[in-house]
Parts: C-alpha cells; sequence; structure tokens
C-alpha cells in the first residue's frame, strides 16, 4: 500500500498519525472479534479527523472485505474501505472520494489484477517477500480465509521470477515466497497451456543470479507432493528450515476442523524430508480447546509434539470467528481450561526447543546478517525465518547488513543463539 501511495501520489510514509494526510487500517479476520478492535482503533482516527477535516481514512485486508458497506453505516467518517486484491485501486479510490465527496467501497475479487497494477518492489535490506498466489480454497471450519481472499488464484510463472530477478539487482540475497496455501501454487506459463506447479518454481528462482536462499510460507500439508519433496534432494538454496502448520495432533479433531489429513499422514511428511535433510528445522501451528476437545484429545496432541519434535510452535487458543463453520460445533471448551491447556502445551514445547538449540552450543553455523548497531549485529542462519522465528546475535564484530558470515555459537535459550564471528 505504501509502495502504491508512493508510486502514484508521492506519499511518504509517517509514524506520526498526527502528521498524515491518509491514514490506513490493514485488518486481519482471523481472531475472535477482530471488527471490535478495528473500530475501536477507528475512534481514536476520528479524533485526528475532527480536528483535520481533509485526512482521509481507509480500512483494508480481510475485515474490510467482510464487512464492507457496513463500516461505513458504523463509521461514516471512513473514506474508502477495499480488500486485499483491490488494494492496487486506492489510489483511483482516494480520487473518487474526493470527486463524488461520498465514501467508496470496493471489496470485489479481480482474481490477480493487483499484481499487474503494483509498482515494483522496493526493498532495503537483504531479505525480500513475494506473493505468487493469493486465496486458498481449503475451507478449513475455524477460518473465513476463503470467503474474504477467494479462492486459490496463481500469478503466472514469468512474473514472479522477472519480479525476483529485480529483487536480485537491487541486492536481495534471500526470498520468501509468500501464499495463503503457498505450495498450492500453479502457475500459467506463457502462452502455452503448461502450469508450473511449485516445485518448478522454486527450481527456476534457484537459478536466478544472486539469489542465495529461498524459503516459503505458508504451506498446507494435502500439498506437499513428491516433487515437492524431491525439491530438497535438487535444491541447496532451498534452506533448512520449513514451517507446515498441522493444527491438531487428534484425528478427530482434525477432521472436525477439515484438514483433509490425518496425525499420521502429517508425521510420514515430517519423516520422508528429515531422511533427505537430517538438520531440517522445522516449526508448526496449534489450535488449543477446539469445540469437543477432550482431555484424552489434548492429550493425544501433548503425545503429538513429544514424538514429531518439532523446533518452534505458534500455537493459539480456538476462538470463534464471524461467519466460520466451527462456531456451530457442540461443547465448546472452557476458556480457563483452554488458557490451561494452552500453557502446558507451551512449556512442554519450551522444552524441546531449549535441548534443541543446546545442541547447537559449540557448533558452527553460516548466517545471514539482517541488522547491525554500535553492539554488534542480528543474524538468522538458514533454519531462521524473518519476523517468525529465533535470531543469533553476534557481540562486537565488524559486520554490514547482507554479509553471509560464519560463526561459533557460544550460548542459547529457548528461543535464541549467540555466537561470534570465525570467519566472513
Amino acid at each position: 500500500m505504501a509502495d502504491v501511495l508512493r508510486a502514484c501520489e508521492g506519499m511518504e510514509q509517517t509514524d506520526k498519525p498526527e502528521e498524515a494526510d491518509v491514514i490506513l487500517f490493514n485488518t486481519c479476520s482471523i481472531r475472535e472479534k477482530a471488527e471490535d478492535k478495528v473500530f475501536s482503533d477507528l475512534g481514536r482516527a476520528r479524533l485526528l479527523k475532527q480536528a483535520r477535516p481533509d485526512l482521509l481514512i481507509g480500512v483494508g485486508g480481510c475485515v474490510a472485505s467482510q464487512e464492507g458497506e457496513a463500516i461505513v453505516k458504523r463509521a461514516p467518517y471512513v473514506d474508502v474501505v477495499f480488500g486485499p486484491q483491490t488494494l492496487h485501486r486506492l489510489p483511483e479510490l482516494l480520487a473518487r472520494r474526493e470527486r463524488q465527496s461520498r465514501p467508496q467501497v470496493d471489496i470485489s475479487f479481480p482474481e490477480i489484477e493487483k499484481f499487474d497494477h503494483l509498482p515494483p518492489a522496493r526493498v532495503d535490506g537483504c531479505s525480500a517477500f513475494v506473493s505468487i498466489m493469493e486465496g486458498c480454497s481449503k475451507y478449513c471450519s475455524y477460518c473465513v480465509v476463503p470467503y474474504t481472499r477467494g479462492d486459490e488464484v496463481s500469478r503466472p510463472f514469468e512474473d514472479v521470477l522477472v519480479e525476483i530477478a529485480g529483487l536480485a539487482d537491487q541486492g536481495v540475497r534471500e526470498v520468501n515466497l509468500l501464499g495463503q496455501n503457498v505450495n498450492a501454487y500453479r502457475g500459467k506459463m506463457g502462452d502455452t497451456a503448461e502450469i508450473a506447479d511449485f516445485a518448478l518454481l522454486l527450481e527456476y528462482v534457484a537459478d536466478i543470479p544472486g539469489i542465495e536462499r529461498i524459503r516459503y510460507t505458508t504451506s498446507h500439508p494435502n500439498e506437499f507432493t513428491p516433487r515437492l519433496i524431491e525439491a530438497y534432494v535438487k535444491i541447496p538454496k532451498l534452506v533448512n528450515h520449513l514451517h507446515l502448520p498441522v493444527q491438531h495432533g487428534s484425528d478427530r479433531i482434525l477432521m472436525a476442523m477439515k484438514r483433509g489429513y490425518t496425525a499420521m499422514e502429517y508425521k510420514s511428511t515430517v519423516r520422508k524430508l528429515r531422511a533427505i535433510r537430517p538438520d531440517l528445522a522445522m516449526s508448526s501451528d496449534f489450535i488449543v480447546g477446539f469445540p469437543g476437545e477432550t482431555e484424552e484429545e489434548f492429550e493425544e496432541l501433548l503425545d503429538f509434539i513429544e514424538v514429531a519434535q518439532l523446533d518452534r510452535v505458534g500455537a493459539f487458543k480456538y476462538s470463534p470467528v464471524e461467519g466460520a463453520a466451527a462456531n456451530a460445533l457442540p461443547d465448546h471448551v472452557d476458556p480457563h481450561e483452554q488458557e490451561d491447556r494452552l500453557a502446558r502445551l507451551m512449556y512442554l514445547q519450551e522444552e524441546i526447543s531449549a535441548e534443541k538449540l543446546a545442541k547447537k552450543v559449540g557448533k558452527t553455523m553460516t548466517v545471514l546478517v539482517d541488522d547491525v548497531d554500535e553492539e554488534g549485529a542480528v543474524a538468522r542462519s538458514a533454519a531462521d525465518a524473518p519476523e517468525i522465528d529465533g535470531l543469533v546475535y553476534i557481540n562486537g564484530a565488524d559486520l554490514e547488513v547482507g554479509e553471509f558470515v560464519t560463526v561459533k555459537i557460544t550460548d542459547s535459550d529457548e528461543h535464541d543463539l549467540w555466537g561470534e564471528v570465525v570467519r566472513k
């Protein structure tokens, strides 16, 4: 959104709302009462608008897609409402708001039109995110993403490669491919009837000069094909890290969630990957206290975590999302019981994570420098994903952002590592 407004209107981003000409709220509908939080935040922006009537206020993202015109009815001071697939129309919406003197709402699903209208990505640093597909066709019972972002649509194969090549020319060394179900990518190849699957895209990205590491998120277990598993043999630039959400360890709960696989099938994928790459770091997501979850089924989840030996875990208490099918399920778990189960799960996982990181003390590894200051540097190994996983802290080294350096690990806790430079 910032890139679009910069390219079309010459606007620059500010961290001070009182100085802004436009205030945008980018919203997510995944958690309970997401829309209430949006309106609470809008209330603060309304005070700024009362002082400066020319201030423009916009609401985008999934809550905007879900609520649409209702946002303007409840908050008539909002000027534009736009969905995830129409953010490229933001300058047009703002201009129409000025011309017509009334709020503008566009929450349509024009498939991948937005990628044809977005300006070239501008990056600061050595890592970049690249969206390769939009939407979701999985319809899990606890989620409304298919309704707020539409079904799965992939960007054309060549478009993705051209964007990544442009990022490499700007000094990007590591690219992170994005999608709601990124490994469901099926991109059209030129004017032919050929379709590129995700494994083929990875092979071509690996051949782009300057790109040294390839990541992707978020993947779905049902799309983890034999070809994608084989990519971990063929593509050294594919990092030793995988985030593969499983959500639960009980087959009955997985079925109620409409995930489409069993716990055994998930563990089979993990075994195949670790047979290829024994050092593969794996992280996953879990929902605790799903409607109807018994103590025995929660114990199945703990057993799953014990067996899977994941490096990191994101765990969340189930919360109803407006419009989700799971809301109608019986036997919702008491919030206090949810809290207790979440604490038990995280205690077990922190023990596992701490033990895994402690085994790295005394070893050397190659890390990519993300940030530097007068005290040292913050870096990531191939097993640490940007913005979601642990870090490697390096004290007192004269380093630059974007450098690959070899460090010896000197200390650890349950989340992060500390190291000293062995060589650049």
